[in-house]
């Protein structure tokens, strides 16, 4: 009998919203916190990243890069000793990049009391290991939920590139007219 972790997994063309779905826990410790003893924003970012970064492994089955946190909300303030729950799915695949959402729980660990805390939008793109960009499979949504967060990626895509062109435009400007003053001192 075979072992099924050691055996090449098929790279398919389609795969759903829930084969990319991850989950990871953490206990919140002495050095994630602030001197309030408020788990620190950095370290939540990290872990979203973390959690973001594995659904989107699962996706692409490639090596992938966080190309963008495009969006992330801080609710409420997670505290010191509190389990962090984070889930995260590909909310939608484009070409070589795909969309992950990540949701985020903490639990009191002496009341068992379950708040959300945190939601977060990140962009990963898939690479080889020479940086070439890689194709990702498409994504089907299944679910009600998963149809409506599948549209709304579409939607925060084309608001990242309208607001990266406009950043462009606007470095252009800068660099036009820094390059007026050249020479004329």
């Amino acid at each position: 009998m075979s072992d099924p972790i050691s055996e090449p997994v098929s790279n398919p063309i389609v795969r759903t919203v829930a084969s990319t779905q991850s989950e990871k826990t953490e206990i919140i410790l002495p050095n994630d916190t602030n001197m309030l003893g408020n788990l620190l924003g950095g370290r939540l970012m990290h872990f979203i990243d973390l959690t973001g970064a594995m659904a989107a492994y699962r996706h692409a089955r490639t090596y992938v890069v966080t190309a963008a946190m495009d969006h992330i909300d801080f609710i409420r303030p997670v505290r010191l000793g509190d389990l962090v729950t984070l889930k995260s799915s590909v909310n939608r695949a484009f070409t070589s990049s795909m969309e992950v959402g990540v949701k985020v729980w903490a639990e009191n660990t002496r009341t068992g009391g379950v708040v959300h805390v945190a939601s977060a939008y990140l962009v990963f793109v898939a690479i080889d290991e020479h940086g070439r960009l890689q194709k990702v499979p498409e994504l089907l949504p299944e679910t009600p939920d998963e149809i409506r967060r599948y549209a709304d990626a579409l939607l925060r895509r084309k608001h990242r590139e309208a607001e990266g062109a406009r950043r462009k435009k606007e470095r252009l400007a800068t660099a036009a007219l820094d390059g007026e003053g050249a020479g004329n001192g």
